[in-house]
């Protein structure tokens, strides 16, 4: 601490200068330590960053979080197997359908439950449905952190209503599903529900050309996100990175096609991949799987066979799995969201475990934040695309 200069009496701050060896970083530069956070649940959720600056030049990022902790793995031990389903609706509470159904496959995969087809039917389209509404949701959010306030975020919650319309109709809530059960749905989906799908899919093409004429080719969103972020291939498969976030490096790995779970392998999709692994590779992988998911849909839209819709022979009370472990995992939309169980048998499990994609991929954001410019980190954060529900179980 150095004499104030305008009140000799008091101390002044001195900041350490001194050289990071970080590309773009010049010797000299006065090093500051910055904590951006906690932020509202309405961001990313209640999440902080400690960043240390060298001038504007990031040096250093810890990820800081655990304000949302709400201890699920361990209350999913202490309830029964079906009493666990609605608790998965609030991990990654922008997709509850796809997080009912990771979990369901666990269990199926435990007990040996089968899945009637037309359920399996049932299960596509809601996941393909979710992926639509997950991605333009986040494409909504990435443009807002740019800067682009109102129009490119309104545009993509009005066609993440269509959907979520559609969720409501059919589960009685728009976010908080709890729909799946094991071997199946908890209910049928009618032919009015599949007609109102089939606009709902018909029509997201013509916005999507709308939404990447307004925002794919902007100069704004082009300088700020290419060769911004940049994610090697190598790194992310070390961290065990999944998702739109893996492709976007040029990773070819798609559970939806590696495993093939429910019916995937019926279906005719290609697997998008970057080139780069900047912001901008991250924010057109998951334009060109909206795409791809649309394709998927009007396939299994216009397939859906008659049948049941959930297993009868099933039992949902006084459900005992035999003993055994088992991992069941899909494609949700933020990557491989995975559920491990051991049963001892007893009504409830021995041991839950989830492997959420935003914790796992949230682990390589110091890597692609050093050496950018303190305003990239806010887009580097988004273009992952996290939610803390998940990050904190």
């Amino acid at each position: 601490m150095t004499p104030s200069p305008d009140h000799p009496g008091e101390a002044m701050p001195q900041f350490k200068m001194h050289a990071t060896g970080v590309e773009g970083v010049t010797e000299g530069t006065e090093r500051m330590e910055v904590s951006m956070g906690p932020h509202h649940p309405s961001t990313h959720g209640v999440f902080r960053m400690d960043v240390e600056l060298e001038g504007e030049t990031i040096t250093k990022l810890k990820p800081v979080f655990g304000y949302l902790h709400r201890n699920h793995e361990k209350i999913a031990e202490s309830t029964s197997y079906l009493g666990s389903m609605p608790y998965t609706d609030r991990l990654d509470y922008f997709n509850s359908m796809t997080n009912n159904w990771a979990y369901a496959l666990s269990v199926e995969k435990l007990a040996g439950i089968e899945v009637p087809e037309r359920a399996e039917y049932i299960r596509v389209i809601t996941a393909e449905l979710t992926r639509l509404q997950n991605h333009v949701s986040l494409i909504g959010f990435l443009v807002q952190d740019m800067g682009a306030l109102g129009t490119p975020l309104m545009y993509a919650f009005r066609e993440r209503e269509r959907i979520l319309d559609l969720f409501e109709s059919l589960s009685g809530a728009r976010m908080m599903c709890n729909f799946m059960r094991f071997g199946g749905c908890r209910c049928d989906v009618s032919a009015d529900w599949i007609k109102q799908a089939q606009s709902v899919v018909e029509a997201f093409p013509q916005f999507l050309d709308e939404f990447e004429a307004l925002i794919s080719e902007n100069e704004v969103l082009m300088a700020r996100s290419q060769h911004v972020g940049i994610l090697k291939p190598e790194l992310a498969i070390d961290a065990g990175v999944a998702g739109p976030v893996l492709r976007a490096t040029g990773v070819n790995y798609d559970l939806r096609k590696v495993d093939g779970y429910g019916i995937y392998d019926r279906f005719q999709f290609r697997v998008p991949l970057g080139d780069h692994g900047d912001v901008y590779d991250r924010y057109m992988i998951r334009v060109l799987e909206m795409r791809e998911s649309v394709k998927i849909l009007q396939q299994a839209l216009a397939e859906i066979p008659n049948g049941d819709y959930v297993n009868p022979k099933a039992k949902l009370r006084g459900f005992r799995p035999p003993p055994g472990e088992a991992y069941g995992r899909i494609e949700a939309p933020k990557g491989e969201l995975g559920f491990y169980l051991i049963s001892d048998g007893s009504p409830k499990p021995y041991r839950y475990r989830v492997r959420p994609p935003s914790l796992i991929n949230l682990t390589i954001l110091e890597d692609m934040c050093l050496g950018q410019t303190i305003a990239d980190a806010v887009i580097i954060l988004g273009s992952i695309d996290i939610v803390l529900g998940e990050v904190d179980r």
